[in-house]
């Protein structure tokens, strides 16, 4: 989330959250003047027509979850795909005009990378050519307020006009795909969970990746994230603005819950964390954006059959079928060689174990385990019923 590239690092001096500079600065412009931006991104588009009329959206693909799912392992192994193309970390902060920027950014001499860990200290190593998660910017830009937790996704009614957001959305990603010389986009949002049926409405060929995890080894995961993240802020204030900016609400000091159409379920866990219990109220939201994904899977057929389900345990037991599975149904081709690769780096975590005692165990219990049987936690191997198995 926080570019912490090395010359980040050596530019600011920190320890995976503090900003570069300069980065801070401009960020805050792009921010404080999106109007401008989203004028500069429509002359761009204007300006590279000749090179994106032939570009075609083909099957756009989005990886879409709760945090800590395995959603930055299936971005970073589609991305190495050759026909893929994502956003990097060296997009930011000039998002709006991708075209522009990377031709400027491929002219530019640069020193040689030393990939480094980054601040989430899960072993995951990146660069600045890494693929991030960051068309969020897009999004905010065009429906200020999205995330504010008390308010319900705007993208909810079939018939509410996002034209402007639309047609810059869509020569957003034309642009990025030309200018990377690819043929596939690949997104990794979290709160694209709350637009699977929007998204499908836009590109009706999309296909979704939505990863899941047992709720235990997913909570630990979360709740030693946000205490990692939160002390990180507090001894770099610019780590909370970076993140503001770029759409990153799930950890730190200003954490927020997406809001998933139930404004009351989502009041109670935005209260529990500020109450400090934070073991229930990672335990109430997981029950709450998996309730809310088996209902769009078991609502709408359209949505169910565009979308795979990935459990984290099957990645980490099985990653070579897993991922050809994955990427069977994004119509990825792959051979051997790719696959090995790609799962030679996948296997469970070593750096820590859940450490919650019985009462915590049994809140977890209490309030996931209704959500979790439909992803198959929890219920004989055999349930049909499960959504994992259904969407798949």
């Amino acid at each position: 989330m926080v570019a912490e590239t090395r010359a980040n690092k050596e530019a600011a001096g920190n320890d995976g959250f503090a900003v570069a500079g300069w980065m801070d600065r401009v960020g805050e412009f792009v921010t404080r003047h999106q109007p401008l931006w989203i004028s500069l991104g429509n002359l761009e588009t204007k300006a590279v027509l000749a090179e994106r009329t032939a570009q075609v959206i083909d099957r756009p693909i989005y990886v879409a979850g709760l945090a800590r799912s395995g959603s930055t392992v299936l971005l970073e192994t589609l991305a190495r795909h050759p026909d893929v193309a994502t956003h990097r970390y060296r997009d930011y902060p000039l998002i709006f005009t991708p075209y522009w920027w990377n031709r400027w950014l491929n002219r530019v001499a640069r020193r040689d990378e030393q990939p480094t860990e980054r601040s989430h200290k899960d072993g995951i190593a990146i660069t600045s050519n890494s693929p991030e998660a960051f068309e969020e910017m897009l999004w905010m830009a065009f429906f200020p307020g999205l995330h504010n937790p008390s308010h319900g996704a705007p993208f909810d009614d079939p018939a509410a006009d996002h034209q402007g957001f639309a047609r810059f959305y869509v020569e957003h990603i034309r642009k990025l795909l030309a200018v990377r010389g690819r043929r596939r986009y690949v997104a990794k949002g979290n709160y694209n969970v709350t637009r699977l049926g929007y998204l499908l409405r836009l590109f009706p060929d999309a296909r979704f990746v939505v990863p899941v995890r047992d709720p235990v080894w997913h909570i630990a995961s979360l709740t030693k994230q946000q205490a990692l993240f939160t002390k990180g802020q507090q001894d770099n204030p610019a780590a909370v603005r970076h993140l503001q900016r770029v759409g990153h609400f799930e950890f730190g000091l200003d954490r927020r819950a997406i809001a998933v159409g139930d404004p009351r379920r989502v009041a109670e866990v935005m209260a529990l964390w500020k109450n400090g219990a934070e073991v229930e109220g990672w335990a109430r939201y997981w029950a709450l954006i998996h309730d809310h994904v088996a209902d769009v899977l078991a609502e709408s057929p359209e949505i169910r059959a565009a979308t795979y389900v990935v459990r984290y345990e099957d990645l980490c037991r099985t990653p070579r079928e897993t991922l050809a599975a994955v990427l069977g149904h994004c119509g990825l081709a792959a051979d051997n060689g790719f696959l090995a690769h790609a799962a030679e780096r996948i296997h469970f975590p070593g750096y820590y174990k859940p450490k919650f005692d019985d009462v915590e165990l049994a809140v977890i219990e209490r309030e996931t385990a209704a959500a979790a049987r439909k992803f198959g936690y929890g219920s004989p191997a055999n349930d049909s019923q499960t959504v994992a198995r259904r969407s798949q």
